[in-house]
């Protein structure tokens, strides 16, 4: 070739195979090459055999749902560019006009935003049931009832449900459960085998966000399912939405990875200690958090995760009602290593405070606390700095 930008474009040099290391390569592509017409038109971008579009998979990304799969005990997984784009995704994908979802009432907000706004917008309805009363579930599904949510624990409030009762009524009127498992992450239970082999939900959804990727720094999601139909009917959809990823952000949340349940059981730990704490102050009236007795659905957390089961490092606190919402809000300013944000799961603790009556339909499942609602995400810092801070916060009110 005699001009040198050309040669600098098609330059030969190809690097040896073989090449390991502890971290895998980082593959990125919007083009991929084809040896020729021939393997161009027999090339199906709906499997791993190969590879077609930057947009449809590279090693990076195939390397990621391999292994989330095999973390939650699915066989297929998607990848989102976050965890919301996630729970759209599946909605969109099972959901047409004339269908019906059913939401837990403690749902992820804009889980329910999308059902009242776009699903709403498609003629798509949706109606609200109680996760904690799954004959409530079981008598609000109709015959145009097509996809169950299930969220455990509930992201703000904390109950935690009887997801085994709750997939078995979904699966006995042979409508579609997917879980929120964000929380668990695939390491507090197995979302597919919840009471032997296959009998699980059906899509198990994460916020790769938290903690997978760990590091506060990372917006990505999950869908994961164990019937290869399921899994295109999504895929299908995925495609059609252009839906992709960055793959540096894959190759974040890869190298989080090997860490994942050495971190997800330090926040564990030190939530534990922290929720314990909070429950002998005299300006807390409820913990909520599943691993402690008296929690809603403690019982239920237990016969799932086991007694000495795992439980994420999220909690919320319900402050004695003689707190209004000022002094709440003052306890929560008056925070130094607890930071003001949302999501969870990263080294940085965090607190929100929440109107649970913006929230939560009294009709459905009436609320039983009536003082201002507190939610911890438990970081990475010593848990003696926590409580001390806790304790300096609480001075505040």
């Amino acid at each position: 070739m005699s001009k040198p930008i050309t040669d600098l474009i098609h330059h030969p040099y190809s690097p040896p195979e073989h090449f390991e290391a502890p971290q895998p390569g980082v593959f990125k592509a919007s083009t991929v090459f084809f040896a020729d017409v021939a393997a161009m038109r027999a090339r199906d971008w709906k499997t791993k055999a190969g590879y077609t579009y930057g947009l449809h998979g590279t090693p990076t990304t195939f390397m990621l749902e391999e292994r989330l799969a095999a973390l939650e005990g699915g066989s297929e997984c998607l990848l989102a560019p976050s965890g919301l784009a996630a729970v759209s995704l599946v909605s969109l994908a099972l959901l047409k006009t004339g269908d019906e979802l059913l939401l837990p009432d403690n749902v992820y907000g804009p889980n329910k935003a999308l059902a009242s706004g776009e699903l709403a917008n498609f003629g798509i309805t949706h109606r609200l049931y109680d996760p904690m009363n799954p004959r409530d579930l079981a008598a609000k599904l109709s015959d145009k009832t097509r996809l169950v949510w299930i969220e455990a624990a509930g992201s703000v409030t904390m109950e935690f449900p009887d997801v085994p009762a709750l997939a078995r009524i979904c699966r006995e009127h042979g409508v579609v459960s997917a879980l929120d498992n964000t929380w668990g992450a695939g390491l507090a239970f197995r979302p597919f085998d919840l009471e032997g082999e296959g009998e699980g939900v059906d899509v198990s959804v994460q916020a790769l966000t938290k903690y997978p990727s760990g590091g506060g720094d990372v917006l990505m999601g999950s869908v994961i399912t164990n019937d290869p139909a399921l899994h295109l009917k999504i895929k299908l959809t995925h495609m059609r939405l252009g839906i992709g990823v960055g793959v540096d952000d894959v190759q974040a949340v890869m190298r989080s990875l090997p860490s994942m349940v050495l971190r997800y059981r330090a926040h564990d730990a030190s939530a534990r200690v922290l929720a314990r704490w909070l429950a002998q102050r005299d300006e807390i009236a409820q913990v909520l958090h599943p691993a402690l007795e008296g929690s809603p659905g403690h019982d239920n957390w237990r016969e799932l995760c086991g007694a000495d089961g795992l439980a994420a490092g999220l909690f919320s606190v319900v402050f004695d009602e003689r707190y209004g919402t000022e002094q709440v809000d003052r306890f929560c300013d008056a925070l130094e290593l607890f930071r003001l944000g949302y999501s969870w799961g990263g080294p940085i603790s965090l607190v929100v405070p929440y109107d649970i009556g913006l929230m939560r339909d009294p009709k459905v499942a009436p609320w039983p606390y009536k003082g201002t609602l507190v939610r911890f995400s438990v970081g990475l810092e010593a848990v003696e700095d926590l409580q001390a801070d806790l304790e300096q916060g609480l001075s505040a009110l």
